[in-house]
C-alpha cells in the first residue's frame, strides 16, 4: 500500500510537470510573440539646456520579419500613442526577402508618425538591402552615416554603423560639436568596448541603441537570458547600462530568429522602448 500512494504521487507529479510544460510552449508560441510591452526609460544630459524641452526617442528593432505578419500592424499606432520625436530602428529587418513587403509597410507607417533612422543588422547583410528595405518607404537609412536634427530647439546628432562596416565611430562623429548631443545606432551592443582594430562607443557617444541579444528570446526568471550572441555573455543582455559617460539601451526586439530557428518567445516579451532625455539637473 505505501508503495501504491508513492507511485500515486509519482505520476501526479509527472503529469502535472507535462502538462505545465505543453501551457508554456504554447504561451511561448502562441502569446508572448504577439503580446509588445512598452517600457519607459529616463537618461538625463547637460547636452540639453536647462529648463529645454525633453526629448523622447522610441526604439524597436530586430523586426525579423516573416511572410506572415505578427505584430507589425499594431506597432504604429502602439508608437504613435507615446507621440516620439523620433523613432530608431536598430536592424534585422526580416528573415527572408519573403518578409520584406511587411517589413516596408510598417517602415513607412512609422515615417509618418515621426522622423525614423534605421541601421541594417546581421541579417540585413546584403547587397540591396538599403534600397529594398528602406528605398521609398521615408526612413533614413544611416548607411555608416550621420545626420543632425533639431528637436524642440535642441540640435542632435543621429549616427548610425552597419554591423559589417569599417568605419570607426570616432570617424562617424568627427564632425559633431563635443557640447551637442550624440545618439549613436547600431546592432550589436558589443560595439558599446573597443575589440580588435575597432573602438567603442563608450565615451564617445550620449546614448546607443543597440539589439540583437532579444533578451534572450527564452529566458528563465531570476536569471534571464539563456543565450545572447554576445561575447560579453550577459553583461548587456537586455535594458539601460551605463558605460563611462555613455548610456546604452539594448532592446529585445520585436520578432524572433530566423531560418530553422523555432518561432518563440518566453520571459522575454517583445519591446517597445520609450527613452526619454531630459536635462540635468
Amino acid at each position: 500500500m505505501p508503495h501504491n500512494r508513492v507511485y500515486r504521487a509519482a505520476e501526479r507529479v509527472f503529469l502535472s510537470t507535462a502538462v505545465f510544460g505543453v501551457l508554456c510552449m504554447l504561451y511561448a508560441w502562441r502569446i508572448e510573440p504577439y503580446w509588445p510591452k512598452v517600457i519607459h526609460v529616463q537618461i538625463a544630459s547637460a547636452k540639453l539646456a536647462p529648463g529645454a524641452h525633453p526629448i523622447r526617442i522610441v526604439e524597436i528593432a530586430d523586426i525579423h520579419s516573416d511572410p506572415h505578419p505578427r505584430v507589425e500592424g499594431r506597432l504604429p499606432a502602439i508608437i504613435a500613442a507615446e507621440h516620439p520625436d523620433a523613432i530608431v530602428v536598430a536592424g534585422d529587418s526580416t528573415n527572408s526577402h519573403r518578409g520584406i513587403p511587411i517589413f516596408r509597410e510598417l517602415m513607412t507607417d512609422l515615417a509618418k508618425i515621426a522622423p525614423t533612422f534605421a541601421v541594417r543588422g546581421n541579417w540585413d547583410e546584403w547587397a540591396g538591402a538599403d534600397e529594398q528595405l528602406f528605398g521609398g518607404t521615408g526612413v533614413t537609412d544611416l548607411n555608416d552615416e550621420v545626420v543632425r536634427r533639431e528637436f524642440h530647439g535642441t540640435p542632435i546628432w543621429i549616427g548610425g554603423l552597419q554591423t559589417d562596416s569599417n568605419m570607426q565611430i570616432s570617424s562617424l562623429f568627427a564632425k559633431a560639436p563635443p557640447d551637442q548631443f550624440r545618439l549613436f545606432i547600431h546592432h550589436y551592443p558589443d560595439r558599446i568596448l573597443p575589440f580588435g582594430r575597432w573602438d567603442g562607443a563608450a565615451g564617445q557617444v550620449d546614448l546607443m541603441c543597440a539589439a540583437h541579444t532579444h533578451g534572450g528570446q527564452v529566458a528563465l526568471p531570476f536569471y534571464g537570458a539563456l543565450v545572447t550572441f554576445s561575447r560579453y555573455d550577459k553583461q548587456f543582455e537586455w535594458g539601460l547600462h551605463r558605460v563611462d559617460s555613455t548610456w546604452m539601451y539594448v532592446n529585445r526586439g520585436i520578432g524572433m530568429e530566423g531560418g530553422t530557428a523555432v518561432r518563440v518567445r518566453f520571459w522575454s516579451r517583445p519591446e517597445i522602448t520609450v527613452i526619454d532625455i531630459v536635462p540635468a539637473s
